[in-house]
């Protein structure tokens, strides 16, 4: 059944590119001035004030992909939304799921009324994706990943998708949640500006080791959280097929810069637009455009514009 739900997925949007957003909590916390502790977005849904700003973030996104008529996935605001991290802001396990469960009647409503538009469960790391403190084994992933996944199975979302991900052990250990779930899942791996991941592995021997790992159940692989020059270099090899996800970075800043960073670099839009089209090239299954740290509805719109003309272009199976 979980390998019919991944292909289900990957046939449903096998007729063109799809938009996603941007950088959510850099948008919230340098354009809107919303605090986010542990940048932690999901506890907005719990007041009016809160969800009104969600809302407007994710229309103009929708919005922007309506009139190019693009699909579009949308994210539940659930990235800290965890076991975990949900303990560290006082939150129960109860009250975690219930944050989860609302992500997705939220993302329900906002799709309200528009086509193509697939609902998306977001899971992030266990800890600090740029400075671990603990590496999971599979198994450890599975088992603080299984709870998140098995709400997000329960509320009916259309994929799962778990990003900034630094380990081949987290994300063998989310892939078999998802399987056991019977939900499609993408895994999407942040690298250094040397485009490897903070162990030093490289991104082909972590998609590579993860598909081995799990009988290349993912319906596909991304890369978040990084610009375009940090791993363009190395998208070389049969690997690259299995990329169908690219969501960079407006900033050429390493991780540690950016998080000693007081203001936003949001970068050159229309730059980074360009630096997506030539990735179109080198990645044959690529499905899923959106942004990261320091991008907004200008990145994404302008990404959109410019890849729009690529949009029949072959895809992979």
């Amino acid at each position: 059944m979980a390998q019919d739900a991944t292909s289900v997925l990957r046939a449903r949007m096998r007729d063109g590119l799809y938009l996603t957003d941007g950088g959510l909590e850099t948008a919230l916390v340098f354009l809107q001035g919303i605090d986010l502790p542990h940048f932690a977005a999901f506890p907005l849904l719990e007041t009016v004030l809160g969800r009104a700003a969600l809302t407007e973030y994710f229309t103009g996104f929708l919005d922007a992909a309506a009139a190019l008529d693009m699909g579009f996935v949308l994210d539940t605001p659930t990235w800290r939304a965890s076991a975990g991290w949900g303990e560290r802001m006082g939150f129960n396990a109860e009250a975690i799921d219930k944050a989860n469960r609302d992500a997705v009647g939220f993302a329900r409503v906002l799709r309200a009324g528009r086509a193509k538009v697939l609902i998306n469960g977001v899971l992030g790391p266990h800890g600090d994706a740029y400075a671990p403190d603990q590496i999971l084994s599979p198994a450890e992933a599975e088992a603080y990943h299984r709870r998140q996944v098995q709400v997000f199975a329960g509320a009916g979302v259309d994929m799962v998708s778990a990003v900034t991900i630094s380990s081949t052990g987290e994300a063998i250990g989310i892939a078999e949640a998802a399987r056991k779930a019977g939900l499609p899942v993408v895994l999407s791996f942040t690298v250094e500006t040397d485009g490897r991941l903070i162990s030093g592995m490289t991104l082909a021997e972590a998609i590579v080791q993860t598909d081995a790992a799990t009988k290349s159940y993912p319906a596909w692989y991304g890369i978040n959280c990084a610009h375009p020059d940090h791993f363009a270099p190395v998208l070389q090899g049969d690997f690259v097929r299995r990329i169908g996800m690219i969501r960079a970075n407006a900033s050429r800043l390493s991780h540690a810069e950016l998080d000693e960073a007081v203001a936003l670099d949001d970068g050159d839009p229309d730059d980074l637009a360009q630096s997506y089209r030539r990735l179109q090239g080198q990645l044959p299954g690529l499905r899923v455009l959106g942004g990261c740290c320091g991008t907004d509805l200008r990145h994404v719109a302008a990404i959109g514009h410019l890849c729009h003309a690529g949009i029949g272009q072959s895809r992979d199976s």
